[in-house]
């Protein structure tokens, strides 16, 4: 799994990140040496996504995704007039949802978590 090749899509829609978000804050399971996750391998394109967004910040939410696997979830960041830095999404495509006629919030991903996905030659692994 080291060179799992990163190709999972990155774009992530709202609904999902939130479920992902709960099931990561209710999992209440000890973590045991086997299941610490020490780093994410982040994939240059979803970094480069969250950054197009031009925001202030980037702020990178944990979660659970469907895989069961820990992961980061990317969303841009403006800080308003009263020093708040408020979450901002990107849309899906220029197009509407024909069943909701609006806009589909996304955020980022496809991180992988270290280990399994780490270096196994890296000073910081280990």
């Amino acid at each position: 799994m080291i060179n799992e090749n990163l190709s999972d899509p990155i774009e992530v829609s709202l609904q999902t990140a939130e479920k992902w978000t709960k099931a990561y804050r209710g999992n209440q399971e000890l973590e045991d040496a086997s299941k610490k996750v020490n780093a994410f391998l982040i994939p240059r394109e979803s970094l480069e996504a969250v950054l197009a967004l031009k925001t202030d910040a980037v702020r990178a939410y944990m979660g659970i995704n469907d895989k069961k696997e820990k992961t980061l979830i990317f969303v841009g960041a403006n800080k308003d007039e009263t020093g708040i830095y408020r979450d901002v999404f990107g849309t899906l495509g220029t197009e509407k949802d024909a069943d909701l006629d609006e806009d589909i919030s996304i955020v980022y991903d496809a991180s992988r978590p270290c280990p399994p996905h780490g270096d196994p030659d890296s000073p910081l692994q280990n």
